[in-house]
């Protein structure tokens, strides 16, 4: 770890000069914690909602309407109060503690994973020299909880959707991982902040995407595999509802089904952080340097921009990923596989080789 963690060394300010470390370090872990369970709460009701917008007007209709007035912002809130008062039911003949334990671990590795991603160039929870390694670490454990949440079940139906997204995790974290090897080449670090600083400049002119020109096509293979990471259309095999009522989450209700929902949209959003890290710039845009001119990289100002930029290039992420859900077809089980282990790997590794020769030759 690389500075330590931000809340850490604001209660090191803030404490009496007798506060025993660990108190100190314990602290800062429960400010952390609470504050990235906030910020994943609200993410994750705004979109919800915005998938309901976007579904709606590719479907030419309204959706939300009238709940909570204005386009029916509050719609989200009530099916967040509606889950969290349903009965939580365990079925007979499930295996009662991997049932209760597999979405808490899918949710418990999301927010580990979360943990690394910057919040501005000064403020993170754990600001690590391997940011990204550990990201990609983390998240692929969600999987253990969905093979957990299909075995314990006792259903035929939360079994299938198990074992389709181990077979599609494995074969899509190849391509994802090896997609991101082109930017990590060009510049040079796994530490998130530190790429997005060295993409500082006029008008995105120095983002990675324009870096190199094995990068772009790079970037549209990360965007597929992580649609097939976040079990995101048309990769939804694993919870497709016209074949498996609900996949690995059949079995489950309540607020043990809102952890899976949480964890969906929570690594939608990762995963759009990630590629605007190392493909877009991260906290870089017009915005970002006209302030970091007129304020300096320590003011407040630049600061919220910064944070304003990244947030909004995660959500445009995660908009896209809607957009493409509700405009393309479920592909079949074979389909998937195919392209993850016959097109999608070979692409990446060349993009890796072609991006290799360029930062060598040029």
């Amino acid at each position: 770890m690389d500075g330590g963690n931000a809340f850490l060394t604001l209660l090191q300010r803030l404490a009496l000069g007798g506060t025993p470390p660990l108190l100190l370090a314990l602290g800062a872990a429960l400010v952390g914690i609470a504050i990235l369970l906030a910020l994943v709460t609200v993410v994750v009701m705004f979109s919800v909602w915005l998938e309901r917008k976007v579904s709606g007007h590719i479907q030419c209709r309204f959706g939300p309407m009238y709940a909570g007035g204005w386009h029916g912002w509050a719609q989200s809130i009530a099916d967040g109060v509606k889950l969290l008062a349903k009965e939580d039911l365990i079925p007979t003949g499930s295996d009662k503690p991997l049932f209760i334990l597999a979405p808490a671990l899918m949710l418990a590795s999301i927010f580990g994973a979360l943990a690394a991603m910057p919040l501005a160039p000064g403020l993170w929870f754990a600001n690590l020299n391997l940011g990204l390694f550990a990201i990609l670490a983390l998240s692929s454990m969600t999987t253990i909880g969905v093979v957990m949440a299909g075995w314990s079940s006792n259903s035929k139906w939360a079994l299938y959707g198990s074992m389709r997204e181990a077979a599609q995790v494995v074969a899509y974290e190849i391509p994802l991982g090896i997609s991101l090897l082109v930017p990590l080449m060009v510049v040079g670090t796994f530490n998130l902040g530190e790429a997005s600083a060295r993409q500082a400049g006029w008008f995105g002119m120095h983002w990675l995407i324009f870096q190199n020109p094995f990068v772009l096509p790079a970037f549209a293979l990360f965007f597929t595999a992580a649609l097939a990471e976040t079990k995101r259309a048309p990769f939804d095999l694993p919870e497709s509802e016209s074949e498996l009522v609900a996949g690995f989450m059949t079995e489950y209700s309540g607020i043990r089904w809102s952890f899976f929902f949480l964890e969906e949209y929570a690594a939608m959003y990762l995963m759009s952080v990630v590629a605007a890290v190392f493909f877009l710039g991260g906290f870089e845009s017009p915005l970002t340097h006209v302030a970091r001119q007129a304020f300096g990289e320590s003011s407040v100002v630049y600061q919220a921009i910064a944070g304003a930029t990244l947030t909004a290039k995660g959500l445009f992420g995660v908009l896209l990923m809607m957009w493409v859900r509700w405009t393309l077809p479920r592909v079949r089980i074979d389909q998937v596989m195919t392209m993850g282990y016959k097109y999608l790997t070979p692409l990446a590794l060349l993009c890796v080789l072609g991006a290799g020769a360029w930062e060598a030759i040029f």
